[in-house]
């Protein structure tokens, strides 16, 4: 078991709750080279100590067969040398940082496992935010707690190594990634054994006595061991944003470039067409979260975000028939919340001409029940309210 400071115990991660240290299963690192922050239960040791090895196995994904999740179990020494080898040669250009922590105000059950909240950096040249990330990396890739990584939606490419403690990455040429497992000495096996296969605990850095830490570690004052203090410090300096993890999908290089294709064909989308796609379809999520909650935006800006679903649409009804089932798939979600979102659905507010669509466009039959005060004057000025 790792010394504990005598001044307190700080919680760590077993199962699905928070325990005090005293109170968990024995604790033992095994031969292998674990960040501090992920500790096999002894008895689990003995079962699986003779399989732990580094490695790699890679599947495509379910619902993107042309694209491919590699999942890595690598030394801990080794993460770091990893990570910035994979992000130059991935992510030559630009990406944004991912970073996940537990934040201290969670208010949910504490008999339930929490869940640690997404930040994203804006987009900067990679060289620019592997820099940012020099002095906090060993604290990132040790701590229990933490998950990091880079990524660039245009691209389809994410790297990532999580609070589990595996190296993963998401990309359309899985031969390149498997290239770079072989540069570093990481072997493929298809039944590679990692964490989540075996019981363990997650300890922050602060579980440890200063001579238990490597000597990187050992230097920095306790309070900048603590990960609520260092991952602020990081999202403060790259003025990062939380992201609101309900709404998940992945759009492999290959689908970009068919709707990069698809928006280049049209005169008022064509400005669009090499931008990322997954950021129009956040932007629908966004409109439809605030016009749940409330929109106080006017009756320009509420039609401005119709706009964004009409190139959605636009986009669906041109792809390929594959990505057009999964473009409806990822949108449905949304798509239900505004409806529900909707009253005087009898009503119909004037869309554009263009683009022209196929599909009914239900976004335009209604408006929001939830209306701020400058929408609600631009419709009574309009006529809205008037007896059919």
């Amino acid at each position: 078991m790792p010394d504990l400071p005598a001044a307190r115990k700080p919680l760590f991660f077993k199962g699905v709750a928070r325990v005090q240290a005293t109170k968990g299963h024995a604790l033992s690192h095994s031969d292998f080279d674990f960040p501090l922050g992920l500790v096999p239960w002894q008895k689990e040791l003995r079962r699986y100590a003779r399989r732990l090895s580094e490695g790699y196995s890679y599947a495509p994904l379910d619902e993107n067969p042309d694209s491919y999740r590699l999942s890595a179990l690598v030394a801990a020494s080794r993460v770091e040398a990893l990570f910035r080898d994979f992000a130059a040669t991935l992510l030559p250009d630009e990406s944004f940082l991912i970073l996940e922590y537990y934040l201290d105000n969670w208010t949910g059950d504490t008999k339930q496992q929490s869940e640690p909240t997404v930040f994203y950096s804006p987009i900067l040249p990679t060289d620019t935010l592997l820099k940012e990330l020099h002095r906090y990396l060993p604290r990132l890739v040790h701590d229990g707690f933490v998950g990091f990584g880079l990524a660039n939606n245009r691209q389809g490419v994410e790297i990532f190594f999580s609070e589990e403690k595996v190296f993963t990455c998401f990309t359309g040429n899985h031969l390149q990634a498997t290239s770079l497992f072989a540069r570093h000495g990481l072997p493929h096996n298809p039944k590679q054994i990692f964490p989540a296969d075996y019981g363990h605990d997650h300890l922050s850095l602060l579980c440890y006595r200063p001579a238990s830490l490597p000597p990187e570690l050992a230097v920095l004052p306790r309070r900048e061991l603590d990960f609520q203090v260092f991952c602020r410090e990081l999202v403060d300096r790259l003025e990062m944003y939380q992201i609101d993890d309900g709404l998940a999908f992945y759009l492999s290089r290959k689908d970009q470039d068919q709707i990069e294709q698809v928006l280049a064909r049209h005169e008022d989308y064509c400005e669009w067409a090499d931008e990322d796609f997954g950021a129009v379809i956040y932007d629908w999520n966004d409109f439809v979260d605030e016009c749940e909650r409330l929109f106080e935006g006017d009756l320009w800006e509420y039609q401005q975000g119709l706009k964004v679903r009409d190139m959605i649409q636009y986009v669906i009804e041109n792809v390929p028939a594959q990505l057009r089932a999964r473009l409806e798939q990822i949108v449905a979600e949304p798509d239900q919340r505004f409806q529900k979102a909707l009253t005087d659905r009898r009503k119909q507010l004037h869309h554009p001409e263009a683009p022209r669509l196929r599909s009914e466009r239900f976004w335009y039959q209604g408006i929001v029940r939830n209306q701020g005060t400058c929408l609600r004057r631009d419709l009574i000025r309009s006529g809205w309210y008037r007896p059919a």
